[in-house]
């Protein structure tokens, strides 16, 4: 399935403020792949985290974030009523037809229920690495190694979207909501996928990123068409 560009043009009468929040996430983004690409990292203030970094790894941004995971809230059971009534036919009825309805209930709930859905986990810090995503929070912690992924996209401006196998043999989809969805997504490309179609053809930048940098006088550093051949030169 192709999953449509996050940065397509917006219509010509549609309002776009000169520079968002996004903006300025993307125009650090560039200017870390820079370094990245470059091996100048070193030459880069360190970012404080509370992550735990391999030796060797540095921190490249860290910032607010909340994770979805693609799942259903429960297995299709649920918990059926059978009723004994005594009493009057009346009372009887009642009581039977109440209990069919409860039942009839909490069947076509835990019907939904067993639909799988994107579902809200938490929310925590992200930090970025050129090795792993850590996504902190008590109870559902993340720490994903890009070359242990089995697939990325960049399915909104600040989403991104990955799948891996757990510890436990599952499969797991799941996304990272993050203004640093950009980075997440371009630095496990060049890592692990660099064929990926979203790489190749600049679609996790604006198309007039650059451009509009430019007319605003703040000149972005050339980082939208990285590759594994440019980061190992």
């Amino acid at each position: 399935m192709t999953v449509p560009n996050p940065f397509a043009p917006l219509p010509e009468n549609a309002n776009r403020s000169a520079w968002s929040p996004l903006d300025e996430y993307l125009w650090h983004t560039c200017d870390i792949l820079a370094d990245l690409l470059e091996g100048r990292l070193a030459d880069r203030p360190l970012v404080a985290t509370t992550a735990r970094l391999d030796q060797g790894d540095r921190a490249l941004a860290v910032g607010p974030g909340q994770r979805s995971t693609w799942r259903a809230l429960g297995d299709g059971r649920y918990q059926h009523s059978d009723v004994v009534a005594v009493g009057s036919p009346a009372l009887v009825i009642g009581s039977l037809v109440g209990s069919a309805l409860g039942n009839s209930t909490r069947r076509r709930q835990a019907a939904r229920d067993a639909q799988p859905r994107w579902v809200v986990d938490g929310s925590g810090a992200v930090t970025l690495t050129p090795r792993r995503l850590h996504f902190a929070n008590s109870a559902c912690e993340l720490d994903l190694d890009w070359r242990a992924l089995s697939a990325i996209e960049l399915v909104a401006p600040d989403t991104f979207q990955t799948s891996f196998i757990s510890m436990r043999g599952q499969q797991v989809m799941t996304r990272v909501h993050t203004p640093w969805a950009s980075l997440a997504f371009v630095v496990a490309a060049i890592t692990a996928f660099p064929a990926h179609p979203r790489l190749l053809s600049r679609g996790w930048l604006p198309s007039d990123f650059e451009q509009r940098c430019a007319l605003l006088g703040r000149p972005c550093r050339p980082a939208a068409q990285p590759t594994a051949e440019q980061r190992a030169h």
